[in-house]
């Protein structure tokens, strides 16, 4: 039997940046990570001999929005993120490309190569995105209390005159009708889309609009790669960690949280060991968390609305191909291969295949986008080699047949797909590996391959994630505090969720110390 100041349940990004803040406070704190390796979502692993994949996140937007980085000196423990500029271009199948630039100048000079007319549509889209964006920012860092928001929502309203009212309208539609109204075809409606299905929300949902303002996003703040993978974030959160005299401990997986009286007491390994502690934050599925680990139980209220929190079927699933070139794709231009490549020609094909999906079938068109990160990172792949990652985005999640049915043919058409924009892809590959659904599930111990746990809906963020009453990343439970992707203010690579579940646990608990 130890004891411990703070125990963190879960190693990824969000249990790390937790662990740090609290060890940055002077607080004794373990990590219990389930898995052999921390990092959950943002871990990079050799899939293929000789070639090192992200296995879930690639670009990283919105902790670069945050004051994390600076705060916790993650440049000073190794990580170095490089931009990714243009951090889209959509690859037509009919051969034309529209590339988005960090400028929106440069994007719309792009777009007026093919239509001056969808060129304008754009411009005028980022006009009233930009002053939405900047209007919720403060609450995707996790740094605006409610009593700023009538104040910002006054200053959104002045911004967006004459037609506040429309943008409002707009805000609670999906993002398929926004994008419908908004801008002229698929030329930019489509790769815009495809951005917006990168945040694991469908076209059709209602609210899901802000997915696709979040294009304003890329073009203020960019989009980020740490150089060496996505595990170059984790690096450095557990070098800080371990600086900070924090301790992280993996092939550790917790079997409960014992709170016989309301208040924590302890955290049992399922090696049975014991963790006496009176704090834990929780940086996983917080279903699992509460209605699984915690015992006894959440009860009440609170678990009705914890067990009513959703998830729907619709997942990413994932190729790594390992190539001796870049994708050829026709008439490329430097920094074609530097973000995300869309391959989604059409809006519809996005809309069709999230309803297959949800419906568990494989859509008959595959959404899909692919990112060539050793374009500009040489850690990545051998010489003259490259990775690319094709990541589907409309995956079912339980798929009629089983997934090891199906795996060979949703890997043959990925291939075609990106063999009919790169004609001779498909005879650079030297190697080929999936990360199919299935194989998230039991390599993550995420419900239904779910990197977010619960839908990102308009009522499932920010004050709302998981639910009303558990919003604050406090619970009934004394001591027992909520992290991870599916608590507020949104899941993704941000961070934010973890500094504010340590910031809540350390207002509460101001005179504890090592």
């Amino acid at each position: 039997m130890t004891a411990r100041g703070a125990v963190v349940v879960g190693g990824g990004h969000n249990g790390l940046v937790a662990a740090c803040y609290l060890a940055r406070a002077g607080r004794d704190v373990v990590v219990l990570e389930a898995s052999d390796r921390p990092g959950g979502g943002s871990r990079t692993e050799e899939t293929v001999p000789g070639f090192r994949f992200d296995m879930h996140s690639v670009a990283h937007n919105i902790i670069n929005m945050t004051v994390i980085p600076r705060q916790l000196d993650l440049a000073g423990a190794g990580l170095d993120y490089q931009e990714m500029d243009p951090f889209s271009v959509a690859v037509f199948a009919d051969g034309r490309r529209v590339r988005f630039h960090r400028s929106i100048e440069a994007t719309v000079e792009s777009i007026a190569e093919h239509s001056r007319d969808e060129a304008r549509a754009y411009s005028d889209f980022m006009a009233k995105a930009i002053p939405v964006i900047r209007t919720i920012l403060p609450a995707v860092q996790g740094e605006m209390p409610w009593r700023d928001v009538p104040t910002r929502l006054g200053a959104l309203a002045r911004a967006l005159r004459p037609s506040p009212t429309a943008t409002i309208s707009d805000a609670l539609g999906p993002y398929d009708s926004l994008l419908r109204r908004r801008l002229r075809s698929d030329l930019t409606r489509a790769p815009v889309s495809a951005f917006a299905a990168h945040a694991g929300v469908g076209p059709s949902m209602p609210g899901g609009a802000v997915y696709a303002w979040w294009q304003a996003a890329y073009h203020l703040f960019g989009q980020w790669h740490a150089r060496g993978g996505a595990q170059g974030l984790t690096d450095a959160l557990v070098t800080r960690l371990e600086a900070l005299g924090g301790e992280l401990r993996c092939n550790a997986p917790v079997a409960r949280i014992d709170a016989p009286d309301g208040r924590v007491r302890a955290v049992i390994t399922e090696t049975d060991e014991r963790i006496d502690t009176s704090t834990v934050i929780t940086a996983m599925d917080p279903k699992v968390a509460l209605l699984q680990l915690l015992q006894p139980p959440l009860a009440g209220d609170d678990r009705t609305d914890v067990t009513a929190a959703r998830r729907g079927n619709v997942v990413q699933a994932l190729v790594h191909v390992a190539t001796d070139r870049l994708p050829p794709y026709p008439n490329a231009r430097p920094g074609d291969w530097n973000g995300l490549q869309s391959f989604v020609d059409r809006l519809d094909d996005l809309v069709t295949g999230w309803a297959a999906s949800e419906a568990r079938h494989l859509p008959d068109t595959l959404p899909l986008y692919a990112f060539t990160t050793s374009a500009i990172d040489d850690t990545l792949a051998p010489g003259g080699h490259h990775t690319v990652y094709l990541a589907c985005p409309a995956a079912p999640s339980r798929i009629r047949g089983g997934w090891p049915a199906r795996r060979e043919e949703f890997v043959e058409r990925c291939l075609e797909t990106v063999e009919d924009r790169a004609p001779g892809f498909k005879a650079s590959i030297v190697g080929v590996a999936t990360h199919t659904p299935d194989e998230m599930e039991r390599a993550g111990r995420w419900p239904g391959a779910h990197p977010m746990y619960l839908d990102l809906a308009l009522d499932q963020l920010g004050p709302f994630r998981p639910t009303r009453r558990l919003g604050r990343h406090r619970t009934p439970v004394q001591g027992l505090y909520l992290s991870g992707a599916g608590t507020g203010p949104t899941g993704g690579i941000a961070g934010t969720p973890g500094r504010a579940a340590a910031l809540a646990l350390l207002a509460d608990t101001p005179t504890s110390n090592r």
